[in-house]
């Protein structure tokens, strides 16, 4: 379904494709950290627990030993490194590139790095951080492309896997014969993009553990002996998903006409603090493929630039949560980055009051939730885009900012005027459309949190406080500003919510003072 912000450009606009981005997944021995079940794992191979200490060294070069003769049988060098450098990732794919690596192995990369291990303290096995290597396996995978697998070489061996669900949707429209102009992790046009839409919305149907524990089993050779002593394998979990929504528009010179426009509500409207410029380099490729579908760009797109035009970036943080914004080339990007995802919900089973019932509960890492993931990060992403949508300020909207300086009354209610111009109340409008909450909505305590600052100084003050957001939200819900969320305590802006207070927003403190000062 397009967006309302698809709708207000659907001249320039070729379309839009969402997508997992980056992704981060995490395996862990869990079973190991329950109570007495190292000391069981040990005790199962013959091993005491003063002898912890030899038994972890072996194991540990048994790990590295197997991962470097991997790397010499394949005929690819282990590089170790002090600490772990920026662009590691385009060191790997530079070392592809010069040696001609199309599938299979790249290169291992060594280093230092902190990490929760198991260590003997006063007779007893227990977690603790401590320095230990890891082992960063760089490969070119037939699935996912360029990719690296990490490994922690102390016990419990936990294993960390990078993708790019880019690069996966790329190999897959090769495999369909569906053409498409790339540049580096963009997708600038889609020749058939309903069908890559559907591919890409299947990423997160995958069954993915079970590609995860093929990884494990090359990169562990300890694996077996877990399993065979009752441990089981690897659990897991997501510790890093970004899903991005990237808006196609028909040219450079199309998205150059409404960038100033789109960066600067968000920084003033949607009070966006976090805001980066930056300079790329080369924006596109020297020779542009031969593909008949592909449009011939206007004269100001058709010289090849060699540096990348000042590009900017917005970033919304929600808790450990983000939503951010930034163009590359004739492409918008929103993007939504999860890290807590126990903020959102998911239908599951749960325990109530010792009976197992199915209702929604916080959401997981666990990676079978991917899925909810993926049509989390859409969603932000849509409203988002939504609340970008209202920069063209339309006669609706004065209309409605007329409407909210008028009383009236819902099913015998009286809903009171709004006096748009006072400053309590454009404090409400910033603190209410701020881009943070179009990651999922907004509570009575972050209303507080935004209009209030510092914390209430007793229990009074603090009843008060909620008492008299709770009096605002009510009337923003009838003047039609804010919905809210069924079944939850959260409340999320209105498309009507985002025209009409960024049209008050916009008058007070940019139109106004222009006309003033001329």
């Amino acid at each position: 379904m397009r967006t309302a912000f698809e709708r207000v450009h659907e001249a320039d606009i070729v379309g839009s494709l969402t997508t997992i981005d980056r992704m981060i997944v995490r395996g862990h021995l869990r079973s190991l950290y329950f109570d007495g079940v190292i000391g069981a794992f040990l005790k199962r191979q013959g091993v005491e627990v003063a002898g912890f200490g030899k038994y972890v060294e072996a194991a540990t070069e048994r790990v590295v030993q197997h991962v470097k003769e991997t790397a010499a049988k394949a005929g690819r060098p282990y590089i170790f490194q002090r600490t772990r450098m920026e662009g590691q990732d385009d060191r790997a794919r530079a070392i592809a590139k010069r040696d001609g690596i199309e599938q299979g192995l790249v290169c291992v990369f060594g280093m230092l790095e902190s990490a929760s291990c198991f260590g003997l303290r006063a007779g007893h096995i227990g977690p603790e951080i401590r320095k230990c290597l890891h082992l960063y396996a760089y490969l070119i995978d037939p699935e996912f492309g360029l990719m690296h697998v990490k490994i922690q070489t102390w016990l419990p061996f936990t294993i960390q896997v990078w993708v790019n669900g880019r690069a996966w949707l790329a190999r897959r429209l090769d495999e369909e014969g569906i053409k498409y102009f790339k540049y580096e992790n963009t997708f600038l046009e889609i020749s058939d993009l309903e069908r890559a839409k559907e591919i890409a919305a299947s990423f997160g149907k995958r069954r993915w553990w079970r590609v995860f524990d093929a990884f494990a089993r090359r990169m562990n050779p300890l694996l077996p002996v877990v399993k065979k002593t009752g441990c089981g394998g690897y659990y897991w979990s997501i510790d890093q998903c970004e899903i991005a929504t990237d808006v196609m528009w028909k040219n450079r010179t199309s998205l150059a006409k409404v960038l100033d426009d789109l960066y600067d509500h968000a920084s003033r409207i949607l009070t966006c603090k976090d805001v980066v410029r930056f300079f790329g380099a080369k924006v596109r490729p020297r020779k542009r493929p031969l593909m008949s579908y592909y449009r011939a760009y206007p004269k100001g797109d058709a010289v090849i630039a060699q540096y990348h035009p000042e590009g900017r970036r917005v970033k919304h943080w929600f808790w450990r949560n983000s939503i951010k914004m930034y163009d590359k080339w004739s492409v918008l990007r929103v993007e939504t980055t999860i890290n807590r995802p126990n903020s959102f919900k998911v239908f599951g089973s749960l325990d109530r009051f010792g009976r197992m019932q199915q209702g929604l509960k916080p959401m997981t890492k666990n990676l079978r939730n991917l899925w909810r993931f993926l049509e989390v990060g859409e969603a932000a992403n849509h409203r988002y885009l939504e609340a970008m949508s209202v920069v063209r300020i339309t006669r609706q909207a004065h209309k409605e900012v007329e409407a909210l300086a008028t009383g009236h009354r819902i099913d015998g209610r009286r809903i009171p005027k709004i006096n748009v111009l006072g400053k309590p109340e454009t404090d409400l409008f910033r603190a209410v459309l701020s881009g943070e909450h179009a990651i999922q909505g907004f509570r009575n305590k972050d209303l507080q949190r935004c209009l209030y600052g510092a914390r209430a100084k007793d229990e009074m003050e603090a009843k008060r406080r909620c008492a008299r957001i709770s009096r605002t939200i009510r009337k923003l819900r009838g003047h039609g500003l804010v919905a809210k969320v069924p079944g939850s305590r959260l409340y999320r802006t209105t498309l009507r919510g985002h025209r009409t207070m960024a049209c008050v927003l916009r008058f007070k403190f940019t139109d106004a003072p222009e006309q003033l000062a001329a």
